[in-house]
């Protein structure tokens, strides 16, 4: 499935295709920081179908407690979270659902991942897969 995605500002669009009901919630604590919400929606694309159409994105590298990297791009405009990718070449790009114009097309959560983080008051989702950790 095709979509296209953008900042709050509008300076920075994209477009990508993603595999629909392939979205993840993530609840570990950088996504939790990071989000400013108790969890962030992910959706994969491969890197040979993701294309800026404007606008660059400011990049951030977070290094995770397994040392793990990712490039965090982001709009320095507005501060919106676009997505994360490997340092490097990537192989793929996790989407910011909420960037999405399609978000309400793309299906809901399949898997749930570092659930042993999630805040006390997030219930489980029914019929949604749950990892504690990375998987």
């Amino acid at each position: 499935m095709k979509v296209q995605g953008q900042c709050h500002c509008g300076a920075i669009r994209y477009e990508a295709e993603v595999q629909a009901g392939s979205m993840r919630i993530c609840h570990c604590l950088d996504c939790q920081i990071m989000s400013g919400s108790a969890f962030r929606t992910n959706i994969a694309a491969p890197a040979e179908t993701f294309r800026l159409l404007q606008g660059k994105p400011r990049h951030y590298v977070k290094t995770a407690e397994s040392g793990a990297q990712r490039v965090n791009g982001f709009c320095e405009e507005c501060g919106t979270q676009l997505y994360a990718t490997d340092p490097g070449t990537p192989k793929r790009y996790s989407l910011r659902v909420g960037t999405l114009a399609q978000r309400d097309q793309i299906g809901s959560p399949q898997a749930q991942i570092w659930t042993r983080r999630r805040v006390g008051w997030m219930p489980p989702l029914d019929g949604v897969g749950e990892t504690e950790g990375q998987p």
